[in-house]
């Protein structure tokens, strides 16, 4: 009877792992809940399977859903109804000792917990905050979780998900509604941002309750982040970057994750899979530019418009900027301000600060640079020091663009040649 138990919990490990390495919205949680006596876990500093936290440590988490049985048919969803595969559902309190046999043995530091839509939303969300209740609760786990909000629930649920989770994220799945309409019937948009909108607002809310008192209950204090999937709709790369820009300052998401497209169903509504290579270039674009947003200052924009709508395969997004508006350069490295040195390719937010702080003491030059964590050999076309350019160089624009293209050549070998040309 035992025997045959683990064999069957085992089945279902296996097929609700594989089910959920489709979602990418995985991050370090950045939260600080220090280990208690008596208590499992804790999260200083926590995060998400194969990501890195706050002190540069890879931390991992047990990535699963509660159920691949799903009500709805999304096109692109490898659990969709009507697709025939394997099917499993974990009990609650199955969910929750498995976790804590995982926790136990120092396999995992928290769980990623996402599910496939069983009955309805409502149902589906029961059955997470019963198992999330358990863990908390019955075990006492304090270590970092992340949970799938469930469009359309009812929000009173999602507050009760939200307390008992750190993090929670609603995937966004397409970037437009009309893709949305066409490859997921059973979603809509409003039911989507809802949530997004609900998240918000009860985590600034637990904010200022527990600026009066640190016992008020905590809601998703890691905040939440989503997920748009690239490539399986006509959508452009300034259309996704102008709804991650507006998702950002509406919602105050944390991140934006975005999967390249694997063709896991078969759909007249979707790219063929003969000879489709998933646009894995493309997301690492995106990825690059959505850093510019957060932490560059850049906006949607400026990186593109309706001229150029897709990213250049060959530069990252910094550096095709910065060809596109010579008249911005060159930069004087010893009078500019903090702003105009983050816009210099090769220059990042913190050798940007080392060299505010470190012109204050003398002037800088190129042999100096490097020491302050300057990628010289981009930043060297667009920076002068004490009003001169590095020795030997040409400031011809075609000269510049060969010598970027070239350093970025094996980079772009890890990539096929056929995904060059999907933009």
């Amino acid at each position: 009877m035992e025997g045959g138990f683990a064999v069957e919990l085992m089945d279902k490990l296996t097929i609700l792992t594989d089910a959920a390495k489709y979602d990418a919205a995985c991050t370090s949680s950045g939260l600080d809940r220090q280990a208690r006596k008596g208590r499992m876990g804790s999260t200083l500093p926590a995060g998400c399977c194969h990501t890195f936290s706050a002190d540069g440590r890879c931390v991992t988490l047990l990535k699963v859903l509660l159920t691949n049985v799903c009500c709805y048919d999304c096109q692109y969803c490898v659990n969709r109804r009507s697709n025939d595969l394997p099917r499993a559902a974990f009990t609650p309190q199955e969910l929750a000792e498995l976790t804590m046999q995982f926790y136990r043995r120092n396999y995992i530091e928290g769980l990623f917990l996402s599910s496939a839509v069983l009955r309805s939303p409502d149902y589906t969300t029961e059955l997470m905050i019963r198992a999330l209740t358990i863990l908390r609760k019955d075990y006492g786990f304090r270590g970092y979780i992340h949970a799938k909000a469930i469009p359309g629930a009812d929000p009173a649920l999602t507050w009760q998900l939200g307390l008992l989770a750190d993090r929670l994220s609603v995937n966004i799945e397409l970037p437009s509604e009309r893709s949305l309409g066409l490859l997921c019937p059973d979603k809509s948009r409003k039911a989507i941002f809802r949530p997004m909108a609900q998240i918000r607002d009860g985590s600034r809310q637990s904010a200022l309750e527990r600026k009066k008192s640190r016992h008020a209950p905590r809601f998703a204090p890691a905040g939440q982040s989503t997920q748009m999937i690239i490539g399986a709709t006509p959508e452009s790369d300034l259309h996704i970057l102008q709804l991650t820009s507006a998702l950002y300052r509406k919602y105050r998401l944390k991140r934006v994750f975005y999967s390249a497209y694997m063709p896991v169903a078969s759909s007249p509504l979707l790219p063929a899979p003969e000879g489709y290579q998933p646009p894995l270039l493309r997301e690492h674009r995106l990825y690059q530019a959505d850093w510019l947003l957060r932490f560059y200052h850049f906006s949607a924009d400026e990186l593109l418009d309706d001229r150029n709508p897709n990213f250049d395969p060959n530069l990252d997004p910094k550096c095709s900027w910065a060809l596109r508006h010579p008249e911005f350069f060159p930069v004087e490295v010893n009078t500019a301000d903090y702003e105009a040195l983050l816009r210099v390719p090769g220059i990042g937010v913190t050798s940007a600060k080392r060299i505010v702080t470190a012109r204050r003491v003398g002037p800088l030059h190129f042999d100096g640079l490097k020491k302050l964590g300057v990628v010289l050999k981009r930043a060297q076309y667009f920076l002068t020091c004490c009003g001169r350019m590095c020795q030997g160089l040409s400031a011809g624009e075609d000269g510049v663009l060969r010598r970027l293209v070239a350093q970025e050549a094996p980079q772009l070998a890890q990539y096929q040649p056929e995904q060059l040309s999907l933009f």
